[in-house]
């Protein structure tokens, strides 16, 4: 028991230095090229920081479990928008750059509209799905390269901090975070749950905790380390990449490795939970979250407290199933 408790401690102190480095070394970007804070976090923290769903995934669909991908997929996407998101605007609600913004969620919602149709029409992922979801990963990245050569420079920072560090530096500092993150979120999960197991908690609530916040743990030790440091538009910029990651890279991978049909491991109203559920509240929570975004360049404390309460709601009704 020592062994596992001793191993947790270390996972979260990983984690809170890995997140401390990987939220410098990308505000570091973003300062060194006069990027928007959003663009970065939608796209270089949104890959380090689904970087441990690929590689799970990937695993399973080599191992014969690709279908492990989908419950992980829209699981984390509700994950962190109506948690993870809810809490950054809970905390510290404010003004987004809408122009920024508009390219992730329309490729999300994209995407999200393709893995809704498939599921609710054949009900099997395709090789060729999966080949799509990747292309659409593709063009998105190619795109947003393309946004940030054309983004406008915002404020100048002070000379002496825009040269403090190296480029190098910042780079290190973002890979070395990404890979603590990693390391910190694997190791708090697996002796969480070992913790958890010998106290006696249930398995199906060790998997609803532990496991299903273990996938997001990455993104949430982003959100909070940015809050932290005054950055809010990157941890909104990663939670929005990271959804769309989660469809396009995670799922595209998974499928085009190991095709698999739609699970049904729990039924609501005598329909498979995940078609009356889980899509639908994945789609809800992200047009609350992004809609009114784009509509009025701005988040509220309000949808934060909202979202808080659908994610309790939806973990509700998952114990009752």
């Amino acid at each position: 028991m020592l062994i596992p408790v001793l191993l947790f401690l270390l996972g979260l102190l990983c984690l809170i230095k890995g997140g401390d480095w990987f939220v410098d070394g990308a505000t570091g970007l973003a300062r060194r090229f006069h990027l928007p804070e959003l663009l970065i976090g939608a796209t270089v923290v949104s890959i380090g920081t689904t970087l441990p769903e690929v590689m799970v995934s990937t695993t399973s669909a080599l191992s014969g479990h690709g279908e492990i991908a989908y419950g992980n997929a829209i699981g984390s996407v509700i994950c962190n928008t109506a948690l993870i998101a809810a809490i950054t605007l809970a905390v510290r609600p404010g003004k987004v750059d809408r122009a920024a913004l508009r390219t992730p969620v329309i490729f999300f919602f994209a995407a999200a509209l393709l893995y809704a149709g498939v599921a609710y029409t054949t009900g099997y992922f395709s090789r060729t799905i999966g080949l799509i979801l990747l292309a659409m990963f593709v063009v998105y990245m190619v795109l947003t390269v393309v946004q940030m050569k054309n983004a406008p420079a915002g404020a100048e920072e002070p000379e002496e901090d825009a040269k403090e560090h190296s480029l190098l530096h910042d780079l290190l500092l973002l890979a070395a975070g990404a890979v603590l993150i990693a390391v910190g979120a694997n190791l708090l999960v697996e002796n969480g749950t070992l913790i958890a197991q010998a106290l006696g908690v249930p398995e199906s609530v060790i998997a609803l905790t532990f496991v299903a916040l273990g996938t997001s743990l990455p993104e949430l030790v982003t959100a909070v380390t940015s809050l932290v440091k005054g950055h809010s538009a990157l941890s909104l910029g990663n939670v929005i990449g990271a959804n769309l990651f989660n469809l396009v890279l995670v799922s595209g991978v998974s499928v085009t490795l190991a095709p698999f049909p739609v699970p049904q491991s729990a039924t609501l109203a005598g329909y498979n939970a995940s078609l009356v559920l889980d899509i639908p509240v994945m789609l809800a929570v992200m047009l609350f979250l992004t809609v009114p975004a784009l509509i009025r360049g701005k988040l509220s404390r309000l949808q934060g407290i909202a979202l808080l309460a659908v994610y309790a709601a939806f973990c509700a009704v998952q114990f009752t199933l």
